[in-house]
């Protein structure tokens, strides 16, 4: 199915105006495990850090919901969101500029193609290096980019069942993937090749994460791909259906998990 319009749908929805941008962004906290776990991650790199001066690239910045967790919560944090698509930019940089928030700028750029040495204490890479082919490319200029001592971040789908493929004959249920998933060994192996040398890898969305994903996303997202109509079904949906969700998301964040369908990445750069 085509994941990427039905996304684009509902964020031209519910991104017009500063306050259903604000409320947009606080569902996608509260429904995408991803953020549980990116949160966490960030919360801990926040608390190294000590409040100190910190430089952040949010590549791959898209809706701009990562961008805008970071500078609402650390004030002395600069962060620049970059992506490749122009109108999210644009959409992004008009509702900074309605907040008022002077540590935030979003650019245009390929990542292929962006190198900016010893720039950044932190990049942060959610859910787009499976969309990239030249992965090796990007991680050498994340590494380069860079300062000595800054950490990447990176969540993106495993090979055990990320897109929702589960063997050989299935297809992505994001069709936009150009890999389904990555095996920790292959991007830890990547990632070494790029010049880090202190990396942890851990699944996430096992059990617990992988059924909360079906009944938050994916079953919605078939069901608005088949009838606009069922958007106006969602509150109802959602108010059955989050009590469960938000405790298999806890279940999922709190647990160590031998598989699942995504991986959180920590990479240092010495």
């Amino acid at each position: 199915m085509q994941y990427d319009p039905i996304k684009r749908r509902l964020g031209h929805l519910f991104t017009r105006r500063p306050l259903t941008r604000r409320l947009f962004y606080r569902l996608l906290d509260i429904l995408l495990l991803r953020s549980w776990h990116i949160h966490n991650a960030l919360r801990a790199f926040g608390r190294m850090r000590q409040n100190q001066e910190t430089h952040v690239l949010d590549a791959g910045s898209g809706f701009g919901q990562y961008t805008w967790y970071m500078a609402r919560k650390n004030p002395r944090w600069h962060i620049t969101g970059i992506d490749i698509k122009k109108e999210e930019v644009e959409a992004c940089n008009a509702f900074i500029h309605k907040t008022g928030k002077k540590n935030v700028r979003f650019v245009q750029g390929d990542l292929r193609n962006v190198l900016s040495p010893g720039s950044y204490d932190l990049i942060l890479s959610v859910d787009v290096m499976e969309h990239i082919e030249e992965d090796e490319q990007v991680f050498s200029n994340f590494f380069h980019s860079l300062k000595p001592g800054g950490m990447l971040l990176v969540s993106t789908p495993s090979d055990q069942g990320g897109s929702d493929v589960q063997n050989d004959d299935d297809t992505s249920f994001i069709e936009e993937h150009v890999r389904d998933g990555y095996a920790i060994e292959e991007i830890n192996n990547k990632l070494a090749e790029a010049g880090f040398r202190q990396i942890e890898t851990k699944y996430t969305y096992g059990k617990p994460g992988s059924i909360a994903w079906r009944i938050s996303m994916k079953f919605p997202i078939t069901m608005l791909g088949m009838s606009n109509a069922f958007l106006l079904l969602l509150p109802f949906y959602y108010l059955l259906t989050m009590p469960l969700v938000l405790l298999l998301n806890l279940a999922d964040l709190r647990g160590v998990h031998r598989s699942g369908t995504g991986l959180m990445v920590s990479a240092w750069k010495e």
